[in-house]
């Protein structure tokens, strides 16, 4: 820390106190001095009177935030007066002290910096370590629709507009939310993301506006909702398509007049959220059979970002899965190919009804196989059968509907694995519990037909 006073007692004082408290410190005489070692040192820490006679405290303390950005400043003096603890503050001063004061005074003050300080340095941690798992917002492929893709993010990030990506599961569109967010004027600001099918319907209301304690039964507490959390960034709304009907209404409030009230409050107020909406279902269609506001759908899309499924852009698969598997290894540059040219070629020639998920999948199995090695043949799953990989996997007959071909894939899957429901639910990158769903979807279109 640095301690600057024109006071030789205090000077003395400082040198000999401070070290027992567990610092280091370096005493300046004056103003001038003070800016001099700044100039060639950096502090965690400046202690400064406010009166000295060539440079005063705020002075210093400007010329604190040109040199030490990251320090913290208190102002000493022996002039209680409320003007220059103001003026103090608006220089961005951690606090501010009057003469005399007690050495237990500024041990307690140190304290607090020292776990301003440490919070700090945590919160830098820890922000590495949540973009090292979930990566850059950057878009992976040169195909035509990825370039399309980006160039639409890169016109409507900058604006305030809501967004809605459209998209097969497992295509990326929290990738693309993410990108928005990231080349937004508000990327300084949180990013919250929030799948509205995974919450429970009791509870949706309280996570996203948040509720006041007692509101009902269980609310021990006061509970921040994520629209609070997200004020000056973006909230995605992943899965918007499974939000529930009185919950629309609740979401087109906010979207009209920008206000939210907590759960037991009466009170609303404003906030200040972009709001990103995603779904792989069809909006129109829901409408259509009551089962989504359309009022909400156009608040909702005032602009749209269509993904393509993985197997409309298989000229991406390379550069994807050298990705996926470069991050997987720590980003670590690597002296040969991550990946085989046959094992490429492999990739290439499957369906990925799960899309990029199902990508990341397999090359996550691949990469634990090679043990660090290029990625061969050898190391795809098993379901990756080689001599089927020697032709086309299916013919498309035309015309068909989306869901008569996600139909015949589903039952080449299971045929594959001789109706063995959990592997073929694998393989295609879903639930089971979806895998029974769409089976069920099919046998109920077959008996209508």
């Amino acid at each position: 820390m640095l301690f600057a006073d024109d006071e030789t007692s205090l000077q003395q004082l400082m040198k000999n106190e401070i070290p027992r408290m567990g610092h280091e410190v370096t005493v300046c005489p004056n103003g001038l001095t003070a800016v001099a070692a700044m100039q060639r040192n950096a502090f965690d820490c400046v202690l400064v009177d406010l009166d000295m006679p060539d440079i005063n405290g705020i002075e210093v303390i400007a010329r604190t935030g040109e040199l030490c950005p990251e320090a913290e400043t208190v102002v000493l003096t022996g002039k209680s007066s409320l003007e220059s603890a103001v003026a103090a503050l608006r220089h961005g001063a951690f606090d501010y002290l009057t003469k005399p004061y007690k050495l237990v005074e500024i041990d307690a003050l140190l304290r607090r910096i020292a776990e301003k300080l440490a919070l700090r340095n945590r919160c830098r941690a820890l922000k590495r370590q949540l973009d090292r798992v979930e990566g850059s917002s950057r878009l992976v492929g040169s195909s035509r629709a990825m370039q399309h893709v980006g160039n639409l993010i890169s016109k409507v990030a900058p604006t305030h507009s809501n967004v809605l990506v459209l998209g097969e599961t497992g295509t990326g569109k929290e990738l693309v939310a993410r990108a928005l967010h990231d080349q937004s004027l508000r990327a300084e600001k949180p990013f919250v993301a929030v799948n509205c099918g995974a919450l429970p319907e009791s509870l949706i209301e309280s996570e996203l506006f948040g509720h006041r304690k007692g509101a009902f039964t269980g609310a021990d507490e006061h509970r921040t909702g994520l629209f609070e959390v997200a004020d000056g960034g973006t909230l995605f709304l992943d899965e918007i398509g499974e939000l529930p009907r009185a919950m629309q209404a609740k979401l087109l409030r906010y979207l009209e007049s920008g206000e939210i009230r907590r759960v037991g409050e009466n009170q609303a107020f404003q906030v200040d959220v972009r709001v990103v909406c995603a779904t792989h279902r069809n909006l129109e269609q829901m409408v259509s059979e009551d089962e989504f506001r359309e009022d909400l759908m156009f608040r909702i899309n005032t602009f749209e970002i269509r993904l393509a499924p993985l197997r409309e852009r298989l000229e991406d698969i390379a550069e994807l899965a050298a990705h996926l598997a470069a991050r997987l290894r720590g980003g670590a540059p690597s002296k040969q190919s991550l990946l085989s040219d046959e094992a490429i070629e492999i990739l290439k020639q499957h369906v990925w009804p799960g899309n990029v998920r199902e990508l990341a999948n397999v090359i996550e199995h691949a990469t634990i196989l090679s043990g660090g090695e290029s990625i061969t043949v050898d190391d795809l799953p098993p379901n990756f059968d080689r001599r089927r990989m020697k032709g086309p996997q299916f013919k498309l007959l035309v015309p068909q509907t989306l869901r008569e071909v996600e139909r015949q894939v589903i039952q080449q899957v299971l045929e594959r694995h001789g109706g063995h429901k959990p592997k073929a639910a694998a393989e295609l990158g879903i639930s089971l519990k979806t895998l029974y769903n769409k089976l069920n979807q099919a046998e109920a279109l077959k008996e209508s037909a």
